[in-house]
């Protein structure tokens, strides 16, 4: 077979055409001008000056709206319901006519306990004329003592019979007066649970209507049994804790009032106590069973620095803020916080008043950055 052999010249020069393009490069990298970096340029940023303030010491929790006084209203007797004397929603007053049982049966069983009464009475009459007529006769020895002891005897039947009619004509009047169902207390009326002519009895389970006591009213929340020492404290002084009451998202206030009572256990299953808090709730802004946020405040510090929460950065120091120094650079300063309010929050440890701190643009901040101002705010308002 032939073989053909091609001559080694042709790859030479393509290899040298490479070898040549590679120098060129070469040299093009190595003495081409070398551009200077611009200085970094500075962030905008926007601060606030740090201010000695008060700041109150608050704990918070979920509550529920509990009336004073919940009554389920019930008949205590059985019988048909003639009337209803209440509107639904109706505020009354103790003591207001609610409703009323038909009184006939009972006002009979009053004149028949009565009458039951008045003749065992007058019996019992009869029987101390006759004893005092056999205690003369037996002083002339014309009876026999038998006959005397057993007209003792009677009169002593008699007299508890009567007594047994006086307790009957009471509870007869307490009957007929159950007829007449009033107010307990006062508050608003709910939905009417039962309409007139309806047979009810006091078994029965709903009743007739539900009462609330609106004015005053309470919130009931717990707090983690941390808390407790701080609570007492300011109840063991004789302070009225301030309670403020907010809605479900707590934004807006409801009302204000203050510290009733403390529970006397914890919940062991839930590590938490329960506080009752009053409120005179004049504009009845709170509702029975209504979710809220309570806001206790159990203490007030005085003369600490002050600042915007916004400015509060947590990474790898812990807690800390950017500060601006004299020379429009940040520095990293580590802080110790506070209780807050609102927007503020109060800073024990690491900064002083006057201190300016970065609130706006603090993402891209390092330390030793340059920035510049966008606008600098005056001290955080007071909570």
């Amino acid at each position: 077979m032939l073989e053909w052999h091609f001559p080694d010249r042709p790859r030479m020069f393509w290899g040298g055409i490479a070898l040549a393009g590679l120098v060129v490069i070469g040299l093009w990298i190595a003495l081409r001008p070398r551009s200077t970096p611009h200085a970094a340029l500075p962030l905008p940023v926007v601060a606030a000056t740090a201010a000695t303030g008060e700041m109150p010491v608050v704990y918070t929790a979920l509550g529920t709206v509990t009336p004073l006084a919940s009554v389920t209203v019930r008949t205590q007797v059985s019988g048909q319901l003639v009337s209803v004397g209440f509107t639904e929603g109706q505020e009354v007053k103790a003591g207001d006519f609610l409703a009323e049982i038909d009184p006939r049966p009972f006002q009979a069983a009053l004149d028949q306990a009565e009458g039951q009464l008045e003749r065992d009475q007058a019996q019992l009459a009869g029987a101390r004329v006759d004893l005092a007529r056999y205690g003369v006769l037996i002083k002339q020895d014309s009876i026999a003592k038998q006959t005397y002891d057993d007209q003792v005897a009677t009169v002593h039947q008699l007299e508890g019979t009567v007594k047994l009619d006086q307790a009957a004509v009471e509870t007869a009047r307490v009957n007929l007066s159950y007829c007449r169902i009033v107010a307990p207390v006062g508050g608003r009326v709910g939905l009417r649970l039962v309409d007139p002519g309806n047979y009810v009895t006091p078994s029965d389970t709903n009743g007739l209507v539900l009462l609330n006591q609106m004015k005053p009213i309470s919130v009931l929340f717990a707090l983690p049994q941390g808390d407790l020492e701080a609570v007492l404290k300011g109840v063991h002084a004789g302070a009225k804790l301030a309670v403020a009451a907010f809605d479900s998202t707590g934004t807006a206030k409801l009302a204000d009032g203050t510290l009733a009572s403390v529970d006397n256990t914890i919940n062991t299953s839930t590590g938490t106590f329960q506080l009752r808090a009053s409120f005179a709730n004049a504009d009845e802004q709170l509702f029975p069973n209504q979710f809220v946020n309570a806001h206790i405040t159990v203490d007030t510090l005085n003369n600490v620095i002050v600042i915007p929460g916004a400015a509060i950065q947590r990474g790898e120091p812990g807690t800390y803020v950017y500060v601006v120094g004299a020379d429009d650079t940040v520095s990293v300063r580590p802080v110790t916080l506070g209780p807050s309010a609102g927007e503020n929050v109060a800073i024990l440890k690491g900064l002083q008043a006057g201190d300016k701190v970065v609130v706006d643009g603090a993402d891209k901040l390092k330390n030793g950055a340059k920035v510049t101002l966008r606008s600098a705010s005056a001290a955080p308002a007071q909570p």
